[in-house]
């Protein structure tokens, strides 16, 4: 869970940029959290309380105005419906890391992913990019190896997998769904050599910068073991109370 949050707050500053380099310094004074990290955490707290999801992401998205929420989203946050609006965005993906933390058996993760999924966005590729996240997560702290893991994606999803990196990014642009935010998302994962590098892949695509590193980031977490201890401490210094409160029920969750 931290991994995607950590990848969001690095990757905040780049989200509209296009930035496609490798080398740049992690953190700023205006790396913050986005609303990746604000849902992130409401998903978690929704899970570990047994709460309403629903209501629970629309309190935090309320709490937190302001963070980069999309156009649907937001109108969603600020009517009086609970109901799905259909959406294929990668605001389902984004959100989804602590599931493929915290649930063991695959078939329920699958269920409790889409069912999470689809209080919003509830659109077949909606559903798909939070299955596929949780499903990655779930293989990497399992200890599948990187070509399992892009095997059972690819099966699962229909997901290609097989571009590499270079290949994507001359043409790649920012994207919001979750088709063309997934897969790539994944792709810097599986080309990485540790967390950092992972996170650095994913932004130099010069995509959504905070939501794939933000996908990137919590299955690298997943496979690597942790978040290295500089990237977790700036992390922690720009999140506020509520947010650590959540991530320390989570991982006392994971540890039992």
């Amino acid at each position: 869970m931290l991994g995607a949050i950590a990848g969001d707050v690095i990757g905040s500053v780049f989200e509209f940029a296009s930035f496609k380099e490798y080398d740049f310094p992690l953190f700023s004074k205006e790396s913050t959290f986005t609303d990746d990290s604000v849902l992130t955490v409401a998903v978690a707290d929704a899970f570990i309380n047994h709460l309403d999801v629903a209501r629970t992401l629309k309190e935090y998205a309320l709490r937190y105005p302001g963070r980069g929420y999309g156009g649907s989203f937001s109108k969603w946050m600020h009517s009086e419906s609970l109901a799905p609006y259909n959406s294929w965005g990668n605001g389902s993906a984004m959100r989804t890391s602590a599931l493929g933390f915290l649930i063991d058996d695959q078939f329920e993760l699958l269920r409790v992913s889409r069912d999470f999924a689809a209080v919003t966005h509830d659109h077949p590729e909606g559903i798909k990019g939070a299955q596929a996240t949780a499903y990655a997560i779930y293989l990497a702290r399992k200890g599948s190896t990187k070509e399992e893991i892009q095997k059972e994606i690819s099966t699962w999803f229909g997901y290609d997998l097989s571009k590499t990196l270079d290949q994507i990014r001359p043409s790649y642009f920012f994207d919001e769904s979750c088709q063309k935010t997934v897969p790539p998302a994944i792709i810097a994962f599986l080309e990485s050599e540790d967390y950092e590098d992972a996170v650095r892949k994913a932004i130099s695509l010069g995509g959504d910068a905070d939501t794939l590193a933000c996908i990137t980031g919590a299955i690298a977490e997943a496979f690597y073991g942790m978040v290295p201890e500089h990237i977790a401490r700036e992390t922690y210094q720009r999140l506020p109370d509520e947010f650590i409160q959540v991530m320390d029920k989570f991982y006392l969750m994971r540890e039992d």
